[in-house]
């Protein structure tokens, strides 16, 4: 779906084009899935009669094709249609939730999440590409807010939905529900899409295929082994050095193919300093999403005793405000830009999870509630403005690329930020016991520091947020000048849209 045939957005000013509304609700069902599964863990070991490290795999897997499958995106995006492009998308996240459903032993079911997961990884970059495209810049703030109900909110509310159905019965009805909803959410979107842009046809360098695979995938691989526990640290140190010297070499590779080829991932769109301000701060934001989403279920579950309905219920009205906040948001950036949304933003997620650092086995529930839904609140005020600002900072050649980085590096702060936790709290509560404490208050001792630890790292969001424009302006030159290198492989320089800054 090749946005270089487009210089200006399509879509009605005040209205949501239909091809992005049906796309969000489609993202919203995939990307549930990311996270469905995490209240399951414990059915899967005992339907299945499995450990719990396998267990995990569910949810690893998941996580490692998206990383391993979203570099592809841009290339394949610029290659066929939009209805094309929906189809084989829900598609095979269709044929991995099926097999998924009927499963009969462990390694069908991985095989399913691999393939539902392959499935979701297209739709994210397709949203994203799509909305650029045919949204008027005027509206994109109050589109965007719908677009985090999807890209954020699904992913957040994953667990809670989870909690609830598997009240009804076997770990099975989390894959039975999706499946008609996803296949209903199909055939309304092949009936109703309509292609937008050209395709183009391009080679695809097959070396940066298999070594963004290895490189992506092997980090995020490497990251999950740290929750694993001391016996998966020593490995999961080892294979996260390889995929970082793995993804330098796909660096370098697509640094060379942009000189005459066509590279697997357009790095250029990280010259436009917008959208790499917006890439920074919306990865701390991902990252201290995953570590507080890992963290609250371990905190009330393991140490405060209760069920994964009642866990999931707690957090579930932080999920949906974010979500029901989204829209408002967008209009508010829409109206006055993004520093009255990002800067406060920011400094509300650094408060709020500062306040879980005073967690303790008699905080009240309502506090937990509180803190959780002024974080939630927080990301929402950040996320909306930072997708509009940093896609909008690029030409229209770099969409589907900037998209593709995007979705990629979401995968890698999730994986982080869960490792981080983890970790740090693995250690401290080690520590503890080995000098004779409790377990119990070592294990609350050592959430209190790794909620510390996301704390500090949410401060850089708020350095990172005060640089950030206020708004993208005008349609006439780009963050940085068009120049020869910014052009895409044709080198037609008239397809490239504006991204100046106003800094005022």
């Amino acid at each position: 779906m090749s946005v270089a045939m487009q210089e200006r957005p399509t879509g009605k000013a005040g209205r949501t084009p239909a091809v992005v509304r049906l796309l969000v609700l489609a993202t919203f069902v995939v990307i549930l899935n990311e996270t469905i599964m995490i209240n399951a863990i414990p059915r899967l070991m005992d339907s299945l009669r499995i450990t719990e490290q396998s267990a995990q795999w569910v949810s690893t897997a998941f996580m490692l094709t998206m990383a391993a499958v979203i570099p592809v995106t841009g290339w394949f995006l610029q290659r066929v249609t939009t209805r094309q492009a929906f189809a084989i998308a829900m598609g095979v996240f269709l044929a991995g939730t099926a097999l998924s459903a009927v499963a009969p032993f462990f390694e069908v079911l991985l095989l399913g999440r691999i393939v539902q997961a392959a499935g979701t990884a297209v739709m994210m970059p397709l949203l994203m590409t799509t909305l650029m495209v045919v949204v008027p810049e005027q509206d994109r703030g109050r589109v965007m807010g719908n677009v985090t109900l999807a890209i954020s909110v699904a992913p957040a509310l994953g667990p809670a939905v989870s909690g609830l159905i598997l009240q009804a019965g076997s770990w099975r009805l989390l894959f039975a529900v999706v499946l008609p909803i996803a296949a209903l959410v199909t055939v309304l979107g092949l009936r109703k899409m309509e292609n937008i842009g050209d395709p183009q046809v391009s080679s695809i360098d097959w070396l940066s295929v298999g070594v963004a695979a290895l490189g992506f995938g092997g980090l995020v691989y490497g990251l999950s082994l740290f929750g694993e526990g001391h016996g998966g640290v020593g490995t999961g140190v080892g294979i996260t050095t390889a995929g970082v010297a793995a993804i330098g070499l796909f660096v370098f590779r697509q640094l060379r193919l942009q000189r005459g080829g066509v590279p697997l991932m357009d790095l250029r769109a990280l010259r436009h300093r917008t959208y790499t301000l917006s890439l920074a701060l919306m990865s701390i934001g991902f990252l201290a999403m995953m570590g507080a989403m890992i963290l609250l279920p371990l905190y009330l579950q393991n140490l405060r005793g209760l069920s994964p309905l009642e866990t999931g219920m707690l957090v579930m009205p932080g999920g949906l405000l974010m979500g029901l906040l989204g829209p408002t948001i967008g209009k508010a950036f829409d109206r006055f830009g993004s520093r009255p949304l990002v800067l406060p933003g920011s400094i509300g997620m650094a408060v709020g999870l500062a306040g879980f650092t005073q967690v303790s086995m008699t905080m009240p529930y309502w506090l937990i509630l509180g803190l959780h839904a002024l974080l939630m609140v927080s990301l929402a005020a950040t996320f909306t403005p930072c997708f509009t600002l940093g896609m909008g900072g690029l030409p229209p050649h770099l969409y589907s690329h900037g998209s593709s980085i995007l979705g990629t590096l979401q995968q890698v702060a999730a994986a982080f930020g869960t490792a981080l936790v983890v970790t740090v709290m693995s250690a401290r509560t080690s520590r503890l016991v080995a000098d004779g404490a409790e377990a119990v208050p070592a294990q609350v001792s050592g959430m209190k520091l790794a909620f510390g630890v996301v704390a500090v790292l949410a401060l850089v969001a708020v350095v990172v947020a005060a640089r950030l424009p206020n708004r993208i302006a005008g349609a006439d030159t780009q963050d940085r000048g068009s120049t020869d290198a910014d052009l895409p492989a044709d080198g037609h320089p008239a397809h490239v849209k504006s991204a100046s800054v106003d800094e005022t």
